[in-house]
């Protein structure tokens, strides 16, 4: 750059100018994202696309133990190769990942789930009157009626009644508490711009039932990458990671002049917590549970569906527009990777317009391949009830809230 003066018609006062400097090359990023396990994350993300044709669709994969974002992409998007990005409109040009908020449905019922076994209020054996399906305190239903669950099956079998009972053993201050110790409300911290910091209000802001809906992932909204990073917490044994994207800056002779190392922002819940709620995410992922397609031959798979109904402009709740998604780590003994598989408004029946049978799938494929690009050894022995170990058809209700 050259400082100089200038006369009133803009003219440069030669014999006044100032310091000069040489333009200088930039630094090299080098980014976290592996070109291997992006390019099947977007060959799988297309494939969806293809066949449900949502309005939008997002799949993340993160290292749990490192918080690095190891694939990332959305659609509907834009190639800067071919088209010259001023003309794209903004559907196309926002970063879903981090910038829309959705509420998160039953994905987020780790949360609580995790919460009051790290309080050790309950343990996973405890039994919990589920009101055979229908609560009539707060008006709230689960899809299948169960009289009673333990808390262990309460996860797998995604019952709103239950983990909302959960939630009240908490009580509003510490649900609260331990819903931003996830990392909801606040943004990640992530090196990309535009980061949305999701929705999460205050306890004194909550109505008489708000203890009972935002267990079941109503009432709060989040980002994608807030709903991957919390799975990961859970992956990796209760520590909250921030999200990286950039791993180093260079200059041109090689020399790092910037690092981002794996950077822990907290511990989110107890490792014993986590341990407790795997094994239920397991058995989600097995022939009773709601995830059954997101198996995958020789792994064990851990997971949690979500089907979350959206809000109509008036404020009620859509019984035809939902956001399905799968968020789920392999393998679950000592996990490589975490996803999260989000499609929002599949074309599809509404029938089977949910996270078991839209996102499930999804996860399944990405699985597979990553697990053979990585060269993962198979887990020992398949999860009890596994479809694919006992080579039974898929068939069943996959319904959730």
């Amino acid at each position: 750059f050259r400082c100089i003066e200038r006369t009133r018609k803009g003219e440069e006062i030669v014999p006044y100018r100032g310091e000069q400097h040489d333009a200088q090359n930039g630094g090299n990023v080098r980014l976290t994202i592996d070109m291997g396990l992006q390019n099947i994350v977007e060959q799988e993300l297309d494939a969806a696309v293809k066949q449900f044709r949502p309005k939008g669709a997002t799949v993340i994969m993160m290292n749990p133990k490192t918080g690095e974002i190891l694939a990332l992409a959305n659609r509907p998007n834009f190639n800067l190769n071919v088209q010259d990005g001023v003309s794209v409109d903004d559907e196309r040009r926002r970063n879903r990942a981090i910038s829309d908020q959705v509420e998160p449905g039953s994905t987020f019922k780790i949360v609580t789930t995790a919460a009051v076994l790290s309080e050790k209020l309950v343990t996973p054996e405890t039994v919990l009157e589920t009101e055979n399906g229908y609560y009539e305190w707060c008006k709230l239903k689960d899809h299948h009626p169960y009289a009673e669950l333990t808390v262990n099956d309460i996860l797998v079998h995604s019952s709103n009644i239950g983990v909302a009972k959960l939630a009240m053993r908490l009580g509003d201050q510490k649900f609260f508490e331990y819903i931003h110790r996830f990392g909801f409300g606040e943004q990640t911290g992530v090196n990309l711009p535009g980061e949305a910091k999701g929705m999460v209000h205050p306890p004194h802001l909550w109505s008489k039932i708000s203890i009972t809906r935002m267990p079941m992932g109503q009432e709060v909204a989040a980002t994608p990458l807030q709903v991957v990073t919390a799975m990961a917490a859970i992956a990796n044994g209760g520590t909250l990671m921030m999200p990286q994207i950039v791993r180093e800056i260079t200059d041109d002779t090689g020399k790092v002049v910037a690092a981002f190392p794996p950077r822990e922002v907290r511990r989110a819940v107890s490792k014993k917590s986590t341990e407790q709620v795997s094994k239920a995410l397991c058995e989600v992922v097995s022939k009773k549970g709601t995830a059954r397609l997101a198996q995958v031959l020789g792994y064990k798979v851990a997971g949690k569906t979500g089907t979350a109904q959206k809000r109509e402009d008036d404020g009620h709740y859509s019984h035809d527009k939902h956001v399905c998604s799968f968020v789920g780590f392999m393998p679950a003994e000592d996990p490589a990777f975490v996803v999260l598989v989000l499609i929002d408004e599949a074309q599809t029946k509404r029938e089977q317009d949910v996270g078991g049978m839209v996102a499930a799938p999804v996860f399944s494929r990405i699985g597979e391949r990553a697990a053979r690009y990585l060269g993962l050894t198979p887990s020992p022995e398949e999860p009890e009830g596994s479809i694919v170990a006992k080579g039974g058809k898929v068939g069943g209700d996959f319904r959730d809230q």
